[in-house]
């Protein structure tokens, strides 16, 4: 009876066991690290855009045969601590791959972790050059176009404006500084007579809106460069528009026609500045109308630029690992170069040069509309026109 016993107990245990390893090996698991809590406005349509994205795969039958499942942590906004949360995925977890991050401090530290253990990493939406650039590696791939590339796209309407006097208004941390003076460089290119009356560079989350804003009125611009998002736009929109800074002035500001940043300011919202964002209502592509019905259908709700990012990382990780045949990450790595795919702003191709994605950047006017501030249009640059030359890349990025 004893060894009956043993032998059933053994069946069974082997049967438990087979069992969990059949459910490991029909799910490709990804570890999704991002500032869920530090920044809830952004990471709450992100995560939605994220699951529409993962559901509509599965329901047609996944990737390789296999479910796509997603573990989803936060990294505090700290660097430190994604690089811990990471070790977890990677070792507790057994996910096949890590993507996310939006922060980008939190990025730069995931992109060396992903060198150093050698698994892919997609960065969907820090901003940071230096994720492909100066801190580069194979492993490293991004959704989102940069810093530079965000620069770069408004400064062709910039220089129509053929305004002399600038000033210039950033956070002072390395995408405030890089896109202040990516747009100084370019603008410098299209317009030689340009002048830069002051740097307002205060730190980030700590401005004082008075102060900064009578001393941009101090130095007289004739238009003003902005890059101050978040709580620190909110706070400068509105100062400004009580002081009247704005009034007579051109203003350029990068990430404002996001929804997620618009939003908050209502009927503050600033009118007629060029700004980058994502005008979800006048974009007439068969992609983006079937993302925004199926969006609205599950949520009831309109999307905002991190829905889209997400909804874009998840679908070029399919094609990616689609391409590899696997999940193995060197092969994932040679899968990515030149891969293609369709996001809801079109097609999509991520350079062999800088393992950047050509994501393009809309560009357009904000209005207020329904008492709250909105960007009714933008044109559609692709990303792959943004990017410096190839010997500049070559210079700025080292990777084997």
């Amino acid at each position: 009876m004893k060894n009956s016993s043993r032998l059933r107990c053994a069946v069974l245990m082997a049967l438990v066991l087979g069992c969990g390893c059949a459910a490991a090996q029909d799910t490709i698991k990804i570890g999704e690290i991002n500032s869920y809590k530090a920044l809830p406005q952004l990471m709450g349509p992100y995560r939605q855009g994220w699951l529409l994205a993962q559901d509509e795969i599965n329901s047609a039958g996944g990737v390789l045969g296999k479910k796509l499942e997603t573990v989803f942590r936060d990294d505090n906004a700290n660097a430190g601590d994604a690089v811990r949360v990471a070790e977890e995925l990677v070792a507790r977890e057994k996910v096949d791959l890590i993507a996310g991050t939006t922060l980008s401090h939190v990025g730069l530290a995931i992109t060396d972790f992903a060198k150093q253990r050698k698994i892919f990493f997609l960065a969907s939406g820090p901003l940071s050059d230096k994720v492909v650039w100066d801190n580069g590696n194979r492993y490293t791939w991004r959704l989102r176009a940069g810093t530079y590339a965000l620069a770069a796209s408004v400064v062709g309407e910039a220089a129509k404006l053929k305004k002399k006097r600038w000033a210039l208004v950033y956070p002072n941390y390395e995408y405030g500084q890089a896109a202040a003076a990516a747009f100084k460089d370019e603008l410098k290119k299209a317009q030689p007579d340009v002048e830069f009356v002051t740097e307002q560079a205060p730190p980030f989350g700590k401005i004082d809106a008075g102060s900064l804003v009578q001393a941009i009125a101090d130095a007289k611009p004739d238009a003003i460069f902005n890059v101050l998002f978040g709580t620190d736009l909110t706070k400068f929109a509105r100062e400004g528009k009580t002081r009247g800074l704005f009034e007579g002035r051109e203003v350029v500001s990068l990430l404002t026609g996001e929804p997620e940043y618009l939003d908050p300011l209502k009927d503050d919202a600033p009118a007629n500045w060029i700004v980058t964002g994502y005008p979800y209502t006048a974009i007439d592509t068969p992609e983006h109308r079937s993302f925004l019905q199926a969006y609205q259908k599950r949520y009831n709700d309109y999307p905002r630029l991190n829905s889209v990012v997400a909804y874009a990382t998840v679908k070029a990780l399919a094609a990616g690992i689609q391409k590899a045949g696997s999940t193995d990450s060197e092969k994932l790595v040679a899968a990515f170069k030149d891969l293609g795919f369709m996001s809801p702003f079109g097609p999509v191709r991520f350079r062999a040069q800088d393992n950047q994605s050509t994501l393009g950047i809309f560009v357009g006017r904000t209005a207020i509309k329904d008492g709250k501030g909105a960007m009714p249009a933008g044109t559609y640059i692709d990303g792959a026109k943004l990017q410096p030359p190839d010997e500049t890349v070559r210079k700025l990025r080292h990777v084997p």
